[in-house]
């Protein structure tokens, strides 16, 4: 063989070589999937998991949520539609939905004592947004962590304040508050020994209680309180500190639900974590303040 010829083979042999060796540094690629061009950014999101379809569960066509009914911006019923509820909960309800791929109507069943009979009775499988009592972890399953914290504060006319820096400056006072409503546990049993609280069938009757002089004080939470009080009108309330109690609104599922399976509550819970990441619940209520503020009341 000449010496040109004997050059020319080296030649080839060393470029086939080198490719081997670029192709065996070159990263993996799963089937299907181009490569990307230099500096351009990939295909997947970095530890991005791609959506799987869920499929439905056996038994389970839709699930019905319900809430407390004057509880504005987070639930109150629909002005044009009273047996639908509407606002910030009622958002994150339709949110589950798409989460767990199972339709969620959030209904109006009636007022929020009767609201828990029907959770207790199994006819409502989800209550969305309820404080966490002892109590009711008898007929229902609570989904952590809490999905939005409440603050739980005294309320007093303004033209004449109630004198409050503890809860014992309340023992002398007449109180009132929304029947079967819940401070959270301390608070709950500090009331029942030491306070003297009426219970009323709603937040509207309990306001004008307060602005009449027919109680001293009232108990409600600081958002919905405020937003009714600026639509009842007549004379002002004010809320007075410290907070009685900051409590966490949880969702949770009737035990007696036809729905109540491991799948769906495996679901549900993982849906609530990813709730917790993405923060998408200041939205829901953002939106509900809007709304609330533009509709006439019933």
């Amino acid at each position: 063989m000449s010496l040109r010829r004997l050059a020319a083979f080296t030649l080839v042999l060393t470029g086939l070589a080198c490719a081997a060796i670029g192709q065996a540094q070159a990263p993996a690629t799963t089937p299907g999937q181009a490569s990307a061009a230099p500096g351009s950014p990939p295909a997947t999101p970095p530890n991005s998991t791609p959506a799987t379809p869920l499929h439905p569960i056996a038994g389970c066509p839709a699930l019905v949520a319900s809430g407390n009914p004057q509880y504005p911006p987070y639930l109150w019923r629909d002005p044009t539609d009273e047996q639908k509820l509407i606002g910030a909960n009622a958002d994150l309800m339709q949110w589950l939905a798409a989460e767990i791929g199972i339709p969620v109507e959030t209904r109006y069943v009636g007022p929020w004592g009767r609201v828990q009979e029907e959770m207790r009775a199994g006819r409502v499988d989800l209550i969305a947004g309820a404080f966490f009592t002892l109590p009711r972890t008898e007929y229902m399953d609570y989904f952590h962590p809490a999905f939005r914290e409440t603050r739980s504060v005294i309320w007093t006319r303004s033209a004449s304040p109630v004198p409050y820096k503890r809860w014992s400056d309340l023992a002398p006072r007449q109180g009132v508050t929304v029947i079967n409503n819940s401070f959270g546990v301390e608070f709950d049993n500090y009331a029942r020994q030491s306070l003297k609280i009426s219970q009323v069938a709603s937040i509207e009757q309990a306001i004008v209680m307060l602005q009449r002089g027919r109680a001293d004080y009232m108990i409600y939470e600081d958002t919905p309180a405020e937003a009714y009080a600026t639509r009842n009108g007549g004379p002002a309330i004010q809320p007075l500190l410290p907070a009685i109690a900051r409590e966490g609104l949880y969702l949770t599922l009737s035990h007696r639900s036809r729905c109540n399976t491991p799948e769906l509550r495996g679901r549900i819970a993982r849906a609530v974590h990813k709730l917790s990441q993405e923060r998408v619940m200041n939205r829901f209520v953002e939106q509900g303040f809007v709304l609330w503020r533009k509709q006439p009341s019933l």
